[in-house]
């Protein structure tokens, strides 16, 4: 049985292919425009990390390429491909049927999501059998084998387990074995090690970038640390208000960093030899309220290089040599200013 995503790999273009997302969620008085307008891509074998504070749209963004949106929550615009195949105007039925075989999302907090109620074996096994038509002894060897893929200490022994009998870092490897069972060409990975301590999120990190590599997968990493995908990621995609505020390879991002929440995100960061005295920095204010219109910067009530033009225009974001950012003042010599849309000026 060939535990590989069933859709065709010979698309030619990246495995994942996002175009002008936009998500609305519906509340009886407003709107929550909660992604805004996103564009990304992914190639097999790379991993894009997807980094903002809380509340920022990654989250959503992650449950919109699912179509997992809540009960009032709805694609409005633009467009995602996996593997070629657009999943914006499939129904239901079709995407049961990409979920989790060519697509495979592991949570934040692997206890609420792992079922209570049954063994490891028989949540891998549910996963395997449900896409790939096999019998019940099939999946049980295929849920061994992604066990001891994702290096669970005594795979055998652990199949009879439930969540409640393992740690916190096995329960994580178990929701990344059933993510991993039937082979998907793409993982999205939200705030994988939130929950576990440091040694065991470098252990699962790990993990994650050697089957990424092992298994030609596209990895899209969600997190709200600029520190986790340095050294993991290809290419950062930083989110604020729903929208992409700067994209570049990753080396080049921490090197040139120009949009000014990008500069605080890594300020935010404890660097060893800080004076333990001194307070962590934090952004000043609180993000915009995504049920109001911004004609103008979304960071401008936070930024300490705010100018009046800030509050008038909407700057885009114009990629340039790989690098795009969407600020007026950009931090750094000789980084230009992004354009305006001036259509949707206030004045």
């Amino acid at each position: 049985m060939d535990f590989t995503g069933a859709t065709s790999r010979t698309t030619g273009e990246p495995a994942l292919v996002i175009d002008g997302l936009t998500t609305w969620i519906r509340q009886d008085e407003a709107i929550v425009h909660a992604v805004d307008g996103v564009n990304l891509s992914i190639a097999s074998g790379e991993t894009v990390g997807l980094v903002g504070e809380s509340g920022s749209g990654k989250s959503m963004t992650a449950m919109s390429i699912m179509r997992l949106l809540p009960p009032r929550g709805a694609i409005v615009a633009g467009s995602v491909r996996l593997l070629g195949q657009e999943l914006t105007t499939l129904n239901e039925r079709g995407m049961r049927r990409v979920r989790g075989n060519d697509i495979a999302m592991v949570f934040q907090d692997p206890l609420t999501s792992l079922n209570p109620t049954m063994s490891v074996e028989d949540q891998i096994v549910e996963a395997v059998r449900l896409h790939k038509r096999v019998g019940r002894r099939e999946a049980q060897r295929r849920a061994l084998e992604v066990l001891d893929l994702v290096r669970v200490p005594n795979p055998k022994e652990r199949l009879r387990s439930y969540p409640h009998q393992l740690s916190g870092g096995l329960r994580q490897r178990v929701m990344i074995a059933i993510a991993l069972a039937c082979g998907p060409r793409v993982l999205i990975a939200d705030e994988p090690t939130t929950a576990l301590d440091v040694t065991i999120q470098a252990q699962i990190l790990d993990l994650i970038d050697s089957l990424k590599r092992q298994l030609s997968m596209a990895v899209l990493l969600i997190t709200h640390d600029l520190g986790v995908v340095a050294g993991r990621a290809d290419h950062v995609r930083v989110m604020y208000a729903g929208r992409i505020v700067e994209q570049a390879p990753v080396e080049e991002l921490f090197t040139h960093t120009h949009h000014p929440y990008s500069e605080a995100l890594l300020r935010s960061i404890p660097q060893e030899g800080d004076n333990k005295l001194v307070p962590l920095f934090t952004i000043p204010g609180q993000p915009p309220d995504l049920t109001q219109a911004h004609t103008c910067c979304v960071f401008a009530d936070r930024c300490r290089y705010v100018q009046a033009d800030c509050r008038e225009f909407t700057p885009l974001l114009a990629p340039k040599s790989g690098h795009g950012y969407a600020c007026f003042h950009p931090v750094g010599s000789g980084a230009d200013p992004s354009p305006r849309a001036e259509a949707i000026a206030t004045a």
